[in-house]
């Protein structure tokens, strides 16, 4: 009898870690390009706001923020989506301006406070820019006893082609890797930021991704396309700049032929279950990896795909030179806020790429009356009556093309979106 209780016993907890929990973390790097000096494009701002409301970061990270007036309309943006967003102090740079003045472009980070809890931020000088270094900690049921800490560097190099701007570009990044190498060897580390480097064999990349083993911290590119990037169409699906082909709109022009923004991770982060890296989650958001858009405009049809329609590239065009960057952490620690939200009550039955026929399945448990739908500025343009039905089919034949939020009142922060297509 002993014997069958133990092997129950054995059965049930093997039982309970299959069913551990796991939260993912959406994070976002963005080269702002002057926000918001730059006005070459009026109103930019909304451009900012579409893809924000679209992709959802649960970790912004910017570079080239001019002023606290940006940030605090860029957490404003993102607080309209969720009120539980934040952001670190915004602080000017500090490091030396000898080279030039550097002290209009800076770094910051937004984030989930129900998700994350920032510890500290420190500026890490170099010859040039900051770094700048936020220490998270997630804010997990286990945080007091086992917590998890993610030190987050958020960085801007040197731009331009040569000899001399690659050597400035290495000094920065030792700068870094100095201030690391005083950080613990196992700290889980994400640096997102502007690199410019032109090929993974620029100094400063082989610094980053130590292939000396010198280093008590080494990155790795989640993406693993690491290689000479600079012109070269075998890496479209990571190129991120240029955007344009038109002079006008401010930064740079050319088309899109370079990878020059990332987010990478420490080595460890590959394997480590408390934080690690979501596999596959790595993409170049408004980049559709279509080889006709070598050298083109990301608003153009060269540029076409199903995963980035249209409008979310003209925002992109039309708000930055640069695209954003994208993965997914993971953790096996449950938040200390279990979030019962609405996409866990209402699901698209089929795809959320709706024609003229919006096609819901609701949880029986979801005790609300209507449904809403708004459009990308928070405006309701159309009321769904529930009257406790566990399958909806709303004609929307109506709508223009674009994004959309379903909402209701009980659930406003957890919005799902569909994409309303012909």
């Amino acid at each position: 009898m002993k014997k069958k209780i133990k092997v129950v016993l054995l059965i049930m907890a093997l039982g309970l870690q299959g069913l551990q929990a796991q939260e993912n973390f959406k994070l976002m790097f963005y080269n702002l390009l002057n926000f918001p000096l730059e006005d070459a494009v009026p109103d930019r701002l909304q451009y900012l706001e579409l893809i924000l409301t679209d992709y959802q970061p649960d970790l912004f990270m910017v570079c080239e923020l001019n002023n606290e007036s940006g940030a605090d309309a860029i957490l404003s943006s993102l607080q309209f989506l969720n009120p539980n967003m934040q952001r670190a102090v915004f602080e000017f740079n500090t490091s030396d301006d000898n080279i030039s003045d550097q002290n209009d472009l800076q770094n910051l980070i937004f984030y989930d406070s129900t998700k994350f809890v920032l510890e500290d931020q420190i500026i890490v000088t170099s010859i040039f820019r900051d770094f700048n270094h936020y220490r998270l900690k997630i804010n997990s049921s286990e945080s007091d006893t086992n917590p998890v800490l993610i030190d987050v560097i958020v960085c801007h190099l040197k731009a331009s082609s040569g000899t001399e701007n690659q050597a400035l570009r290495f000094q920065m990044v030792e700068d870094l890797i100095a201030y690391l190498d005083t950080l613990p060897a196992d700290s889980n580390v994400v640096l997102a930021g502007d690199l410019n480097v032109y090929t993974n064999s620029e100094p400063a990349f082989q610094e980053l991704i130590d292939a000396d083993n010198n280093n008590l911290i080494d990155f790795v590119d989640p993406a693993d396309r690491i290689g000479s990037w600079h012109t070269n169409s075998n890496y479209l699906d990571v190129m991120t700049q240029s955007t344009r082909t038109q002079n006008g709109f401010g930064g740079a022009t050319g088309g899109f032929d370079d990878r020059f923004d990332f987010i990478m991770t420490s080595e460890n982060m590959l394997d480590n279950p408390e934080i690690e890296y979501v596999q596959d989650s790595y993409k170049v958001y408004g980049n559709n990896n279509n080889i006709d858009c070598y050298n083109q405009a990301i608003n153009s049809s060269d540029c076409d795909g199903p995963e980035f329609p249209f409008f979310i590239r003209e925002a992109l065009h039309n708000f930055s030179d640069h695209l954003p960057v994208t993965l997914e952490l993971q953790t096996n620690q449950s938040l200390s806020i279990e979030a019962f939200n609405l996409k866990t009550l209402v699901r698209f039955h089929g795809s959320n790429m709706v024609d003229d026929l919006l096609k819901l399945q609701l949880d029986p448990s979801l005790q609300i009356n209507n449904l809403f739908i708004r459009n990308y500025l928070g405006q309701i343009v159309k009321t769904i009556s529930v009257k406790n039905a566990l399958y909806i089919e709303e004609n929307v034949s109506s709508l223009a093309n674009g994004l959309y939020f379903i909402t209701a009142n009980e659930f406003e922060n957890s919005p799902l979106k569909f994409i309303k297509v012909n």
